[in-house]
């Protein structure tokens, strides 16, 4: 089993949620954070509107997928085909367990 960060500096959760489904992966988990990186931040009016201000970290959209080794080629294909910006990490997964059903590794997913 491998997990699949998936950091967006722009919106595209929807879309690639769509097409994780169709692949038939079963959960993914995405939440906002803050970051930095290549991308930059938009500007933002500060001193009611008489000042402009680049913040240094702007808003990101993080996915995580936990999925098969044999599944891992396909869900990075369908991240760079959706996705404008972004990058994809990739992590081994060494156990995993369903806390109310007891199921281990691969069975929880």
């Amino acid at each position: 089993m491998i997990k699949i960060e998936i950091i967006l500096p722009e919106n595209d959760v929807r879309p690639i949620s769509d097409a994780l489904k169709k692949l038939s992966v079963g959960g993914i988990t995405a939440y906002r954070g803050w970051g930095r990186g290549k991308t930059i931040n938009p500007q933002i009016h500060a001193a009611k509107g008489t000042e402009i201000f680049t913040p240094e970290f702007g808003e990101r959209f993080i996915l995580e997928v936990i999925v098969p080794d044999d599944k891992k080629n396909e869900v990075v294909e369908i991240a760079r085909s959706l996705a404008k910006l972004g990058k994809i990490f990739i992590m081994p997964v060494v156990e995993a367990f369903d806390i109310q059903t007891e199921k281990k590794d691969e069975y929880v997913i």
